[in-house]
């Protein structure tokens, strides 16, 4: 609930290449989204739609669980360095983000309309796992096979053979 990355499977890093790119561990949507505006606002085709959901699961987690220092420092940073998340953590809007739909553009793939689905992780309080399905036959299925065609060249390791002959 505080909008981190903790384990994705390759598609999933394909998917959100753009939040990988800076070094920092681990990956932060809420980071990405407010600290990196000019590369989220390329991936969100709708930024202040994203935000906006992005705060308001902030917001309702910090009313979850208000003694959360990692929260607490995650929102304090966001505070700090964005005019932007402050303005929009002021308007106080909580949403539980469940289900529903999602817009990315991605600079290998174009337009992603997938649909989304959260399920909490009952073993791991906090803890959620994120499923980006897209529906069967739409330009969003071809695009995710694209992606991840794409994600096994670039993550596949390459060899050198030699050949020694006595």
């Amino acid at each position: 609930d505080r909008m981190d990355i903790i384990a994705t499977n390759a598609l999933g890093r394909a998917l959100h290449a753009a939040a990988y790119a800076h070094p920092r561990r681990p990956v932060n949507l809420a980071r990405h989204c407010f600290l990196d505006r000019a590369s989220a606002e390329q991936f969100y085709p709708d930024w202040h739609g994203a935000a906006d959901a992005i705060v308001a699961i902030l917001r309702a987690e910090a009313g979850r669980d208000p003694h959360d220092k990692d929260l607490q420092d995650l929102i304090g940073e966001l505070s700090t360095l964005s005019a932007d998340f402050r303005a929009k953590w002021g308007a106080h809007d909580v949403r539980r983000h469940a289900t529903g739909e999602k817009h990315f553009h991605h600079p290998v793939v174009g337009t992603l309309d997938l649909l989304f689905e959260s399920a909490e992780l009952t073993s791991e309080p906090g803890w959620k796992l994120l499923i980006y399905p897209a529906e069967p036959g739409t330009p969003a299925a071809d695009a995710l096979a694209l992606l991840a065609s794409w994600a096994a060249t670039e993550n596949r390791p390459t060899t050198t053979q030699t050949s020694e002959r006595a």
